[in-house]
């Protein structure tokens, strides 16, 4: 069997489902050996950053690996951001890349690069196929460290010459195994702090939405009434309907969930990312007394020093907890929590009917998307400005319903994102929501989503330059630098690429106009005029939030 076809049978056998890609010259013999596979679907995308994207968004909500597929040199280099974006935000992802033949790798030849080495920073695992023997191996490894907690990315590269090579091989059979879990006695020990704790608190994080533990998470919430302040990253794990959501905590400045924090005697952080917001914002003197439940252990920091490391499966520790709250006597003062989340509840509503002309705000923006979508469905959002408003006034009823990237952050993903997330649920309304400078960065896959006749919606707030540097510079320098920068005919752009389209002139028309743009048939351009004037005025308060709970 030639090499590139027993590639592709151990990618059957793994399940993988999607490749995405832009394919070139050094791995045409993959594309051919694809062509014939019936289990695996591959999406033509028009740069390979979108299909880096696209695999990340697959893989973040189905837990699976995709594949993002590249040529060598530039190719593979036009993935790299989506590949470090999917490794620091923890999803599965598969990265094959062509590599030139293995006779010229040692010495100056055209578009010849060491790509295993320069993905080797942003993968958990990046390496070559130099024996065709060697790829069922390869394949079992990669997708099993892809998945295993925390989950990234993994690269494997196949030079054109060894993709020709016969090989007897056959695909290994995937086995999955239990993961290890916490030590019964150190769960004791986390149990006896929180039975001395008066005001605990639960900081959850991006791990907590994987491998059901959102479910044993508000089955201990339910029984306690702790409550849950959740990171950009853990938005749904808990209900924002609950009396115990305490909604999210990570913009730069203080805002009413870190007053929670500040009065806690205990903080219980599950699955926690510190690349999400770090512990000085939070912990600033190094003094609170910390319950770390993670799959790993915590990383060394001067802020971060848990007095107790749980250590395994998340869901099996919560379960451990509910089971020993049988008969388990607490004397909690969970007052000062339910009357920050009063507050905040308050905040996030005050523009709810407003009905201004031209310029939209935010809040309102928000506002009227959450109404528009159910609980099931998806909101994606890009980086910018729009990132730090849908953080702090976009809340979820369900895991993996509001896609963040706040590890790596990168501008860009949400376009493809949407495509494969429509992909993954073709059945929930799907929203995409750009800045005007992250959705040019990778326009170009509207041709790709009209062509799978991709099913969303995507809302760009146009402000006309980089709203958050802008916001940033202007908090630390009370200016900004020039940032400005002009725009297409959003209406005719997205004629140009079979799209609907639709430009939003009054914060009255935005709730009909996301209904209309959702009952379309295939994908949606909405249009709306942001009023940026409110990030100033957000940063005014958050830093004249100084009340003790």
């Amino acid at each position: 069997m030639k090499a590139s076809d027993l590639l592709v049978h151990c990618l059957e056998a793994e399940g993988i489902e999607y490749v995405f890609g832009v394919p070139g010259e050094e791995n045409a013999d993959f594309m051919i050996s694809l062509e014939q596979s019936e289990k695996i679907e591959f999406v033509l995308t028009r740069h390979e950053q979108g299909a880096a994207f696209m695999a990340e968004v697959y893989g973040r909500l189905t837990g699976n690996p995709a594949i993002c597929l590249g040529t060598l040199g530039p190719g593979a280099t036009n993935l790299i951001t989506g590949v470090a974006d999917a490794n620091m935000d923890r999803a599965p992802m598969l990265v094959l890349t062509g590599q030139g033949s293995t006779e010229r790798l040692h010495k100056e030849s055209h578009q010849i690069m060491d790509v295993v080495g320069m993905f080797e920073p942003v993968t958990k695992w990046a390496v070559p196929i130099l024996n065709a023997n060697t790829i069922p191996e390869i394949v079992r490894k990669a997708v099993r460290l892809s998945r295993t907690e925390k989950p990234g990315a993994v690269h494997i590269e196949l030079p054109e010459d060894v993709a020709k090579h016969e090989s007897d091989a056959k695909p290994m059979k995937p086995r999955r195994f239990r993961r290890y879990v916490a030590d019964e006695k150190i769960i004791d020990k986390a149990f006896e702090m929180l039975k001395e704790a008066k005001r605990p608190v639960i900081l959850a994080g991006n791990g907590c939405i994987r491998k059901q533990a959102d479910r044993q998470l508000r089955a201990f919430c339910e029984k306690t009434g702790i409550g849950v302040i959740s990171t950009f990253m853990a938005k749904g794990v808990v209900d924002v309907d609950d009396d115990y959501c305490l909604y999210t905590i990570g913009l730069g400045s203080k805002d009413l969930p870190a007053l929670v924090i500040d009065d806690a005697d205990l903080v219980i952080t599950l699955g926690f990312d510190m690349v999400e917001y770090h512990p000085r914002l939070w912990n600033p003197n190094g003094d609170k007394r910390i319950v770390h439940a993670d799959f790993l252990p915590a990383e060394v920091d001067e802020h971060y020093n848990p007095e107790v490391e749980l250590i395994g499966e998340l869901a099996h520790t919560l379960w451990a907890f509910n089971q020993r709250l049988e008969g388990a006597e607490l004397d909690f003062d969970l007052d000062g929590q339910r009357d920050m989340r009063r507050r905040m509840g308050e905040d996030l509503a005050t523009h709810a009917d407003d009905d201004t002309e031209g310029l939209i705000r935010p809040q309102k923006a928000l506002w009227d998307a959450r109404q528009v979508l159910g609980p099931e469905d998806i909101l994606l959002s890009d980086v910018g400005a729009h990132k730090m408003w849908i953080a702090r006034h976009y809340h979820c009823h369900e895991p993996n319903t509001c896609l963040i990237p706040n590890g790596f952050c990168s501008m860009g993903f949400a376009l493809p994102g949407a495509i494969a997330a429509s992909l993954v649920h073709p059945d929930r309304r799907i929203l995409a929501v750009c800045g005007d400078g992250g959705f040019m960065m990778n326009v170009q896959e509207m041709e790709t989503a009209r062509r799978l006749n991709s099913n969303f919606v995507a809302m760009v707030w146009e402000d006309g330059g980089y709203g958050l540097i802008a916001w940033k510079q202007e908090t630390e320098f009370e200016r900004h630098t020039d940032l400005s920068f002009g725009n297409p005919d959003w209406l005719k752009l997205a004629a140009a690429f079979g799209w609907h389209g639709y430009r939003v002139k009054s914060s009255g028309e935005l709730a009909p106009t996301m209904e209309k743009a959702f009952n379309d048939e295939g994908p949606s351009l909405v249009i709306v005029p942001i009023d940026y004037r409110e990030n100033p005025l957000l940063t005014k308060r958050l830093g004249e939030i100084t009340q003790p709970m």
